[in-house]
């Protein structure tokens, strides 16, 4: 919390840009602190993530996590992709509650 504001970072696909939007502001509105991506690797920035970048992004969310209450995830259809799923492993691993944009079951 800051404040009396929960911070929350938003996880996953950056394919899904337009939700990864929405939710940001549906969450802002609700009274949250949200974090989000730096770029859409899948998206506008697509030409400028190289590998290096991508790496660099990856832990640098991980950092974001570090500074949240709790992860919302975007799984738009029940997708969740490798470098999501490693995110919600770490999130849980540092006791971070994780919310869904869809059930998971």
């Amino acid at each position: 919390m800051v404040g009396k504001y929960k911070v929350i970072t938003l996880c996953g696909s950056t394919k899904f840009q337009d939700d990864f939007i929405r939710e940001q502001k549906r969450l802002s509105l609700e009274g949250n602190i949200v974090i989000s991506v730096g770029l859409f690797g899948h998206g506008d920035d697509k030409d400028v993530v190289t590998p290096e970048i991508k790496k660099m992004l990856d832990d640098m969310h991980k950092r974001k996590i570090d500074m949240a209450d709790e992860i919302f995830v975007i799984n738009k259809n029940g997708y969740i992709g490798q470098s999501t799923k490693s995110e919600i492993e770490y999130a849980i691993k540092h006791n971070k509650k994780v919310n869904y944009m869809e059930s998971t079951k």
